[in-house]
C-alpha cells in the first residue's frame, strides 16, 4: 500500500464533524481488502473487522477519527456576507484571508474565503489585533442573502479549511486534516500487516465520528463491539519547533509515541492514564521489532479513549500517536515515517495480545475467590 497516496486521498476528502461520509467512503475502500467484513453503525462509525484465530484471546478495537474541525454558518447578512462560529478548536489567529469550503444543504461544497481588512486601510491597532471568529465574515462572491441561499448555503451549514496536501522536504507532508487522517492511514497499514499474519485476537479497525465536536463518537462503536482492549491512534503535539521545544521532547521523524497521560482539565474533567500492561506491551513490541518510538505525556489534551475506557465493564486502553506540528491549523505537518511506524507498532501490539494477556489493571491475591 502506498501510504502517501492513501494519506493524500484521505486529507482531500472533506468531512466536517457530523458530516463524515466522504472520509468514511475513502477509509472503507482502502481498508476493505484487509478485513473480513465492514459495518456502519447508526452514528456513522466505520467498523472493519479482522477475525482472530483464537476466540479466547481478548478482542481489540483500534480507532482513529474521520472528522475534521471547522465552522458552522451562524448568520447570512443581507449583502451576502456570511458569519461563522467554531466547530471544534479553531485557532482564531490563523483565520483572516483563509480559504475555506462550505458544505451546502445539498451535500456539495462551494469555495469561500474569510475577508481581511485591506492593510492600507487598517489602523495601527487593527494590524496587531486578533479578531474573534464571530467578528469575521465569509465572502463567497454573492451580492445578497437571496443569492447565498440560492447556492444552497443556509444557517447551520458546516465549513472547513480548503482541503490541501503538500509534500515537503524529506518525508514531511503538510496539509489540512492530517489530524487524524494520519491515524486512519496507520489503521489501514496495521490491517494490511495483520491480514498477512493473522493475530490471535479479533481486531476491529474503526473510523470514528464526532471527535472534534464532543470526543464521544468512539464510545458508540465500543458499546456495540464490546472490545476488551482498545488503542486510539491520533496526533500528539510535536516538541521540535522553536515555540514548543522546551515543553515536549518528541520530534518528527523519531517514531510514533506511546502516550502515558492526558487530562483536559478545562471543563471536561476527563483524561486517560493507560492500562500499564498494555503500555508495557507496546514498548516491548517496539523494542523487539526495532520500531523507533517516543514517550508522550501532556496536560490540556483529551482523546476518545477517555470515553472508550468507560464502556461496558471497562476497557484496557492505550493511546498511540504521531507527532504533528501546527495542530488545528490549515498547515498541519507530520512525518510519513512516523505514520508508517505507527501502523507497524499498532499491528505488533495487537499481534502480541494472546489469551494470557490480563485485561485487568492489576490483581490482589486476597481479592480472589480461591
Amino acid at each position: 500500500m502506498n501510504a502517501e497516496e492513501v494519506l493524500k486521498e484521505l486529507c482531500l476528502a472533506p468531512a466536517p464533524s457530523g458530516y463524515e461520509k466522504r472520509a468514511a467512503e475513502v477509509f472503507s475502500s482502502k481498508i476493505r481488502p484487509f478485513v473480513d467484513r465492514i459495518m456502519l453503525d447508526r452514528m456513522g462509525n466505520v467498523m472493519a473487522t479482522l477475525d482472530g484465530t483464537d476466540p479466547e484471546s481478548p478482542s481489540v478495537m483500534m480507532y482513529a477519527h474521520l472528522d475534521q474541525l471547522g465552522f458552522i454558518v451562524r448568520r447570512i447578512e443581507p449583502d451576502g456576507y456570511i458569519q461563522l462560529d467554531r466547530l471544534g478548536g479553531i485557532p482564531e489567529k490563523v483565520l483572516p484571508a483563509l480559504r475555506l469550503w462550505i458544505r451546502t444543504v445539498h451535500g456539495d461544497f462551494i469555495p469561500g474565503l474569510i475577508g481581511n481588512k485591506a492593510h492600507h486601510a487598517a489602523s495601527a491597532e487593527e494590524k496587531y489585533k486578533v479578531d474573534m471568529v464571530t467578528n469575521l465574515y465569509v465572502d463567497i462572491g454573492a451580492a445578497s442573502e437571496q443569492e447565498v441561499r440560492a447556492l444552497g448555503v443556509d444557517v447551520g451549514c458546516p465549513a472547513i479549511y480548503e482541503p490541501s496536501f503538500q509534500p515537503l522536504a524529506g518525508d514531511k507532508v503538510s496539509g489540512t486534516a492530517l489530524d487524524d487522517r494520519g491515524g486512519l492511514t496507520a489503521l489501514i497499514l496495521a490491517a494490511e500487516s495483520l491480514w498477512e499474519d493473522r493475530p490471535s485476537s479479533t481486531v476491529h479497525f474503526v473510523g470514528t465520528v464526532w471527535e472534534e465536536f464532543n470526543i464521544r463518537g468512539a464510545a458508540f462503536a465500543a458499546r456495540r463491539l464490546k472490545p476488551e482492549v482498545a488503542m486510539g491512534l491520533d496526533v500528539v503535539l510535536a516538541g521540535d519547533t522553536p515555540d514548543l521545544k522546551t515543553k515536549y521532547q518528541n520530534a518528527l521523524g523519531k517514531g510514533p509515541t506511546i502516550n502515558f497521560y492526558n487530562f483536559h482539565g478545562r471543563g471536561t474533567l476527563n483524561g486517560m492514564i493507560p492500562h500499564e500492561g498494555l503500555a508495557r506491551l507496546a514498548e516491548e513490541c517496539a523494542l523487539r521489532e526495532k520500531i523507533p518510538h517516543q514517550r508522550f505525556a501532556s496536560l490540556g489534551i483529551i482523546t476518545e479513549s477517555a470515553y472508550v475506557q468507560m464502556e461496558n465493564e471497562g476497557v484496557a486502553c492505550l493511546d498511540l500517536g504521531y507527532p504533528a506540528r501546527y495542530t488545528h491549523s490549515p498547515v498541519e505537518t507530520c512525518s510519513l515515517s512516523d505514520i508508517k511506524n505507527l501502523g507497524l507498532l499498532a499491528a505488533a501490539s495487537a499481534k502480541a495480545i494472546t489469551p494470557e494477556f490480563s485485561i485487568n489493571r492489576y490483581s490482589i491475591d486476597c481479592c480472589s475467590d480461591s
